[in-house]
Order: structure tokens, then sequence, then C-alpha cells
């Protein structure tokens, strides 16, 4: 029991909190913030900006909601900004569940919920949008948060986050909430120099401890010893994996050469891979669920489920099974019975059922925020997720599975990144709820306990920045503070900042260098003369030198070549390198079809009975036939007694070629004896007063050191030039190009410029000269539809995707303006060294048609061969793109076919799952 005295401090404590912002704000939690959360509030309440970098899980939002909580106290406004919109509506359904619906907006560019409130939270694009466009909303902002900060390393939407720190207003303090980087304070740093005093909180600690653990077939075991009682003998790789991994090794190996093949498990896998079903049990017998299995692939989690299905795995109570049913037809009553059936609405809800699950990109949003609502419930034991699961959002588990190390990067099969690692097993034990987090990565064929180790002790992830400016970013600016106005505030990025750091070091280097070159020509003075002068004779010779050995080089190839195509079978050669050099008699001259791309690639027998097949490497000179021999028209070079008596013959015909290698070596040194220029050279060093010099030789071994420097340092100049403002020199091309296009006038958009300001893409420049050119002013809406679809989809395997099918009527001759309109202006870029435009992309041109027509969704998808989830997500885009083009098009017809469009799409699962 405390003391009188303990008990009076700890009352005047409360005091004193119930006078601050931040101790009424604590006191609306039942837990203590951590230390890193009240120090990042403390520099908030002070009016400083703050950088709070910490793991996944750690609690790091709690800043973000104390900005929210100053701002209202204040009687100013808050911007929550989130990299996705999923991301958004938790965020929004939280904070409104905190301070009421009338305080919290949403604007996700899908939805606009009360977005003149004081706290409205929104992607992080809305917020550049708002910025360009000088909203009105932004009146009255004192806070903006951005959560997931680190996501401006994002090679295709990064740059957003650049451009709303350096572009906000002066008055507004930034929170950037971000996972743990190993360069948060050269963040910070940046933070500072565009938005003023930031604070860089850092926190590396868990809240809640994580188990690392390898599934060994039906054994969990630990990935690291954790005997010692010293860090390194914590972090030492349990020795009973290891003995595994040389097991199966050894297997393999003995399996290879017994049977052709290594041995493997009742599923095709290693002996030692745990199959999904195992995984479950064991980790349900450990009381290690609810779990998290990354799998890496859609396909495979919906597999996953179905697998699980088929097994009869039950998770759930009988109990637990009323209120799934209960949540999930609450939540989805607005969907039509029709539509649900095509949604595989039946197998979903008996796999939500019996507390097992999928969640990936491919599924119907409001089915994949169903998922995660009764997660965090408690729910569902297991889902089956790919790592877009990882990003932000709200499902922390007791444990998390790894199936695989490896997974599609976009363009190949790659190994996951430490970084990575993290946030994914960053999952793995709730704040209050469990004691320690479980990470189990699934042993597989090939599977290296000290990799896995590797990427779990790793704390190394820097952040990059991807930032660029585009053609929408530099028009915006320009017409908002002029060229050199914009150029200035580009070279604050951080992309910028970045590099300039990095030229510190080079410079460094590079003056270390100047010095040393300072040092090597002093060792290289010579009292007969300047030898400076002399050693650059003796270069110009070297130079020469090699000069004519390339032409030399070039000439011998190409006389190499035509003597090869003058081979007959039965010629007898020397090869004079390699392993087939010595004598070879031409068993087939290689003159076929492809001889003409690569040369002839004759057949030989050599001395040694080996049947080789040559090309023109391996001739530096022209080959001579020494004699001839014949070769019988029975000769089967499979034979080893065919080839044992050709080889015979052959040494019995061997001429004398040491005479023809002493000539061709005569030949070379007469080129060079027969140039005048290098005459003339040789006889201008032999007269200079150096060549006299007894030191001659040690003073040439500094010049030669003294270029080779030189070299290196030219080099790093060269490196640092390349660096130096090199976003104030890609905003420079993207102006020009602007420029000719007539966007760009001086230090003002024109018109058709200000236009671009409002269309946001991928294809900006695309949309804006289709405007410009009226290709689209004579559709209806379904075919204005399919036509920006173009700008907007991607198709996942472009290269498996073949001719799409396109609408009837006159979309397709507008289609294919469109694409003559990306050629013409991909030479326009290619002209000012920018290249920004990707191609469009009409694989969702007809799918986008049939939507906007009325079609009903089973045949639509049917058609399109895309899950619900993609096709959602490709509408929303298409949306977006229409709204934009509705406003860049105002005052003609087009921008109410663009309206009318816009209400064509917004409809079924389309309209529904907006809502939700």
């Amino acid at each position: 029991m405390s003391s009188p005295a303990e008990r009076y401090a700890a009352s005047r404590r409360r005091l004193v909190d119930r006078q601050t912002s931040l101790g009424r704000f604590r006191s609306t939690y039942q837990f203590d913030l951590d230390e890193f959360q009240e120090r990042a509030c403390e520099a908030l309440e002070t009016g400083r900006g703050v950088l709070v970098a910490a793991p996944t899980g750690a609690g790091k939002t709690v800043v973000g909601e104390f900005a929210v909580h100053l701002a209202l106290e204040e009687g100013r406004k808050c911007f929550y900004t989130t990299p996705i919109k999923a991301l958004s509506n938790q965020k929004y359904h939280d904070l409104v569940a905190r301070y009421g619906a009338d305080s919290v907006g949403l604007l996700t560019g899908d939805n606009t919920v009360n977005g003149e409130a004081p706290v409205v939270v929104m992607t992080t694009e809305v917020l550049r949008n708002m910025i360009y466009a000088g909203s009105a909303t932004l009146s009255g902002l004192g806070y903006a948060v951005m959560d997931e900060v680190h996501y401006l390393a994002d090679q295709f939407r990064g740059a957003v986050w650049e451009e709303v720190i350096i572009n906000l207003p002066e008055s507004v303090s930034v929170v950037a909430l971000s996972a743990t980087v190993s360069n948060a304070e050269e963040f910070g740093e940046w933070l500072t120099t565009v938005r003023g005093d930031t604070d860089v909180v850092v926190e590396e600690r868990r809240p809640v401890p994580l188990w690392q653990h390898a599934m060994v077939g039906p054994r969990l075991m630990d990935l690291f010893a954790q005997t010692g009682a010293s860090e390194d003998a914590r972090k030492t790789v349990n020795p009973q994996l290891l003995r595994y991994t040389r097991e199966e090794s050894a297997s393999d190996r003995f399996g290879n050469r017994r049977r052709g093949r290594p041995p493997r498990g009742p599923r095709g896998g290693s002996v030692y891979t745990p199959n999904r079903i195992d995984v479950l049990e064991r980790l349900e017998q450990a009381d290690l669920l609810p779990a998290i299995v990354f799998v890496f692939s859609r396909a495979g989690c919906d597999s996953a489920v179905q697998m699980c299905l088929n097994a009869g795995v039950r998770l759930t109570t009988a109990e637990e099974r009323d209120e799934i049913r209960t949540v999930v037809e609450d939540r989805l009553a607005g969907i039509p019975d029709d539509d649900l059936r095509v949604l595989g609405y039946a197998t979903w809800l008996e796999g939500l059922e019996r507390g097992i699950a999928a969640h990936h990109a491919g599924m119907l949003p409001a089915f994949k925020e169903t998922v995660e609502h009764l997660f965090v419930r408690g729910l569902l034991r297991a889902v089956f997720a790919t790592e877009t699961l990882a990003l932000g959002i709200n499902m922390p588990a007791r444990s998390v599975v790894l199936e695989r190390l490896v997974k599609w990067n976009g363009e190949t099969h790659a190994d996951i990144s430490p970084g990575e690692y993290t946030q994914l097993t960053g999952r793995a034990g709730r704040r209050g709820i469990d004691v320690e987090g479980h990470a189990v990565v699934l042993w597989q064929p090939g599977f290296d306990p000290t990799a896995v180790a590797g990427l779990a002790s790793t704390r190394t992830y820097p952040l990059r920045s991807s930032f660029r400016p585009s053609y929408n970013m530099a028009v915006n600016l320009v017409d908002r503070m002029g060229r050199a106005t914009a150029r200035e505030i580009l070279e604050s990025s951080f992309a910028q900042f970045q590099a300039d750091r990095a030229v510190v070091g080079l410079a460094r280097q590079m003056r270390r260098g100047e010095e040393a070159l300072e040092g090597y020509e002093e060792a290289m003075t010579c009292d007969l003369g300047d030898f400076r002068e002399y050693d650059g004779l003796r270069q110009k010779i070297k130079d020469r030198e090699a000069a004519l050995a390339r032409e030399g080089t070039a000439q011998r190839r190409a006389a190499a070549a035509s003597s090869l195509e003058k081979l007959r079978i039965g010629d007898v050669i020397r090869v004079p390198a390699g392993k087939s050099a010595g004598l070879a008699v031409v068993l087939d001259p290689g003159m076929n079809g492809s001889a003409r791309q690569e040369g002839p690639r004759p057949t030989v027998l050599t001395e040694g009975r080996q049947v080789r097949r040559l090309s023109l490497i391996d001739f530096p000179d022209p080959v001579e036939s020494l004699a001839r021999m014949r070769v019988p028209r029975s000769f089967n070079p499979k034979v080893p007694a065919a080839r044992r008596d050709l080889a015979n013959a052959l040494r019995q015909k061997a001429p004398d070629t040491d005479g023809d290698r002493q000539r061709q070596r005569r030949r070379r040194r007469a080129a060079a004896a027969d140039d005048q220029q290098l005459a003339q050279l040789r006889r201008e060093m032999r007269a200079h007063p150096c060549h006299a010099c007894p030191d001659r030789e040690e003073h040439a071994r500094w010049a030669q050191r003294w270029h080779k420097l030189r070299r290196e340092v030219n080099q790093l100049s060269r490196r640092i030039e390349g660096r130096t403002n090199t976003v104030a020199r890609q905003f420079d091309r993207v102006c020009s190009v602007l420029d000719e296009l007539d966007y760009l006038d001086g230090d003002a958009a024109t018109e058709q410029g200000r236009r671009l300001a409002r269309l946001y893409g991928e294809l900006d420049l695309l949309a804006a000269e289709c405007l410009r050119e009226g290709v689209w002013d004579a559709l209806d809406p379904a075919e204005l539809a399919a036509c920006a679809s173009a700008l907007t989809f991607e198709s996942r395997q472009p290269d498996d995707a073949g001719r799409p099918a396109l609408p009837p009527g006159q979309v397709k001759e507008r289609l294919a303006e469109m694409v003559r309109i990306w050629g013409r202006l991909e030479d326009v870029e290619s002209a000012h060294g920018v290249e920004f435009l990707r191609e469009p992309d009409l694989g969702f041109a007809s799918v986008a048609w049939r939507w906007a027509s009325g079609h009903r969704l089973e045949p639509v998808l049917l058609d399109a061969g895309m899950t619900a989830g993609d096709f959602v997500r490709a509408i929303r885009q298409l949306l977006d793109q229409l709204d934009q083009i509705a406003d860049a098009a105002a005052g003609t017809p087009l921008r109410d076919t663009a309206r009318l469009a816009v209400g064509a799409l917004r409809r079924g699962v389309v309209a529904y799952d907006m809502l939700t």
C-alpha cells in the first residue's frame, strides 16, 4: 500500500495532468502510454513536428490520435492521411467511435463523408490534389498526420508523400508515422529542413516479444538456440535445425545418385515439409491461434481455405458460428442474392463459420473488410493472406506463418527482404492480449535456417526516396509559383537531400584524391626536364600502339570470318587456343542458316579425338588450310574407333606450323613499324631530356600511379555532377516537353496546361492530349468509360493478355487514336530525355463498356476473367479518372458525358462497396 506522501504526489500529478492537453488525452486511455509515445506527444504539444519510427503494433498511431485531440482542443483542423483507401476507411471508423460522427469526415475519391469536419481521414493523393487545387478545405488546418510515411519509397506512388510534405502550408505541423527504418535520423533531418523543428522518436522494442520458429514436419522448433546468456548465444541458430538441413542435403544426394531424384514426402514435397492441415492442428495444440498464414498467392489463399473445408477443419464453437453468421448477414444485407451467388458467398460463409478465411486483393472489398472485422473480434482462427495484409490494416494475431520466403514481385520470383520479413511477422502478438507473439517459417526443400535467422535478425532497412517530377506536378507548381521557385522547391525533395548527402562523401574522396595527385606529381619531378611532358609522349605512344592493335584485331577478325567461310570438309587447320587448341580436321564447315548472324560454326575432330563445334571467338587470326585429308563418308563421330582412326591419320598429316605462327607475329610487328605517327612519337620521346635520366623508370612508376588516380578522380567528378541537382534537371526536361506541347508559357500554364493540372495519374499527359484533340467528344457514356479505362487499367500479366476484345461501334477507332497519340508523345519524350508514359492498356475496355451499359455482374465477370476484387478496384480507378475528366472538361458537353458515365458505373456491387 502506498504511503500518504506517495498518494499526495500522485494526486498532484493527476491535477497537473488535467491542466495539459497531454494529461487530458492520457486520461482517455485505460493503459499508460509508453515512453516513446510520451516523448512524441510532448514534442507535438510544444509546437514541434514529429517523426515516429516504431515496429508494427507498437502503438505509434496513438501519436496521430493525439494530433487529432490537439486540433479539436485548439479549434483547428487535422487531416489524417493513409496510403490506401482500406486503411482510410478503417481509421475513419476508429476515429468516429472515439470522437463521434459529427467531428470526423472521410475523403477517399470514392467516398465523401462530412468533408468539412474538423477531422478528416483521406488518402494522401486526395490531400495532394487539394493542395494543388488551392482547396478552401485547407483553411484552418493545423495538423497533418501521415500514417505509413515509409510508403514514400514506393516506386509508383511514393512521390505523393514528398509533394505533400514540401507543399503543405508552413503553419501545419506534420506528424509522420513510419515503420522501423535504419535512417530515421536522416529522414528527420530532411523534415526539419523543409518543415522546421521536427523531433525524431525511434522505438525499436516490440511491445510484445516475438519468438521465431521453424516447423519441420509435425515439429515446431525454435529458430534460435536460446541457450546462452549473451546476445550472441541467444541468436545462435538451433543446431537441431542445422542437423535436419545436413540430413536432407545428404538424402537429396543419395536420392539423386540411386534413383535420379531426392526422396519426397506423401504430397511431393520434402519429407520435412508440413501441409496446411498439419500446420493448423499443430498451432491449435500449442495454443498459437489465431494465426495469419502468408501464402503470397491469391489462388493459394483460396485453395488453402478449400483444403481446410474438404478436410473438415472446424475451429469455432456453435455460439461463435451463430455470431459470425449474424455479423455477415448484417454487413452484406445490401447485396442482392444473385450477386452473392456469383461471388461464391455460400463457400465463403462456410469457411467463416468454421473460423477460416482468405484475405487478398482479388476479393470483393466488402468481403475482405468483413474478414478483417471478424478477425479483430476474435471470431476467426486462421486467415490465409497475401502480403497486402501487412500494410497498415489492423489485424494482429497470436502467430504468423510464412509458407515460403519467396514471392512474386511483379517481374520475377524473388526472396523476401529483411524489411518485408519484419513487416509480415510484425502482425504476431496482440498488445494487451498476448504475452508473446510467434513467427513460424515452414520447412521447404532447400530450407536454410541460417538465412532465415539473418532475415529475423537484420535491422537495417533504409528509407530511399522514389520522388520524380511528373507532368501534372510541374504544371501545377509552375502555374502557382513560377518556374524558378518551383525548381528550388523540388531541389528540397528528400530525393535530392539524399543525393546531396551522397555527394558530400564523394566530394571528400575527390579532395583526398586531388591531394594525393599533388604528392605523386612531386615524386615524379625530374631535374633534367619536364617529366609530365615526357610522360605525355610515352602515354601517346601507348595509346597509338593500342589503337593500332585494335585496328589490327578488327581487320584480323574480319579476315578470320572470311577464312572460316572458305573451309571445306577434310581441311586440316590449327586451332590457336582454348580447349580445342592444336591440329584439327574439319568435319562440317558449319555454314547453316544461322551463319549470317553468328558467323560460320565449323565442327572439327581434334588430335585428342574430341569432336568440337568452334566459332569465330576461337580464331583471333585468319585460319589457313594447312593440308587436306580424306574423311570417310561412313565416318560416325559417335563411334570411338572411328574417331581414333581419323585422329591417327590427322597426326600423320601434321604439317610444320611453327613457321606459320612466326610469320603472323612478324606481320603484326611490321604493321606497327610502318606507322608514321608512331615512329615520330618515338623519335620525340628519345630526343626528350628526361629520356636520359638515370631515375627515369622510377619517375615513370609515379607517373603511372598519377594517371590511375587521375582517372579515378575524374570518375568521382562525373558521379558528383550526375547527382547534383538531379531532380531539378529532370524537372527542366519535363518542362521542356510541356513547352513544346504548349502546356506552359514561361512562368504560367496555358489554358491547356490548366486542364492538365486537373488530371492526376500515370497517363496524365495522354489524357490532356485526348481532351485537346477532342478524341472523346462524340462518345456516349459507356463508350467514354471504355476509352478512359485505357488510362487507368494495367493488366496484372500483360505478356499473357493477347489481343483484347473491344466494344462495338466507334470505341475501337477512338482507342486506336489514343494509342497513336501515345506513340507521338513517346517520340517527344525521347527527344527530351524523359520516359514517363506507359502504353495505354485496352484490356479492360470491353468490361467497362459492358458494366456501364447495364449488363449483369455474372456475365461481366465471366467475360473479364477477373476476380470481384480486381473488378471493383478497376472500376474505382476508372471512376476517379472520369471525375478528373469531368473536372478538366468544365464548360463542354464532355463534362456531362463523363458525369453520366460515372453514374452508369456506380451501381450494384460497386455502389454497395463504396458505402462500406
